[in-house]
């Protein structure tokens, strides 16, 4: 009897697995031969979920970010507490991730960064918490601050970001 299987659940968990193989090795590191072996699957498997890296590396940050939504949000702190919870969040992983995204636009112009459906995806998703924590009038400059001072913070190798709405 054939085995039945959720595609959609499966390339799910596909995806969600081969980000760990991504944010590991960076972009340009990352084959569709490495990562099929890194998820025990034929190389020719893989491509039947995703016809392309690009197609996997979408995937993979649909998976990412769909994990990354209001739960920063407590409606009964202030906005300072907020940020305070989401910028301690984001710094966990923001050199490796920064890293993964300068490495995957490398190359690409600011048309079709803007294009680029994995970037506009994580704009999206990230603007949504700024939103709802500082409103849709401060959201983008709350996020540049919040990147830029996370940014600068990776740069030091030191905290010096305290921020402050």
């Amino acid at each position: 009897m054939p085995k039945i299987i959720d595609h959609k659940a499966h390339s799910q968990d596909l995806a969600q697995r081969a980000a760990k193989y991504f944010s590991d090795h960076g972009y340009a590191g990352t084959s569709m031969r490495k990562v099929a072996a890194y998820l025990g699957l034929s190389k020719s498997a893989l491509y039947h979920y995703f016809p392309t890296k690009e197609d996997l590396f979408l995937a993979c940050t649909k998976e990412v970010m769909a994990g990354f939504d209001a739960e920063f949000v407590d409606l009964e702190a202030s906005e300072e507490e907020n940020l305070a919870r989401l910028t301690d969040f984001m710094r966990k992983d923001f050199g490796t991730e920064m890293a993964l995204v300068f490495d995957y636009l490398r190359g690409k112009n600011p048309t079709e960064i803007a294009a680029d459906e994995a970037m506009q995806l994580s704009i999206q998703s990230y603007r949504k918490v700024f939103v709802a924590i500082s409103g849709e009038e401060r959201a983008d400059d709350v996020m540049a601050r919040l990147f830029g001072g996370l940014l600068v913070d990776y740069m030091y190798g030191k905290r010096l970001l305290a921020y402050s709405g």
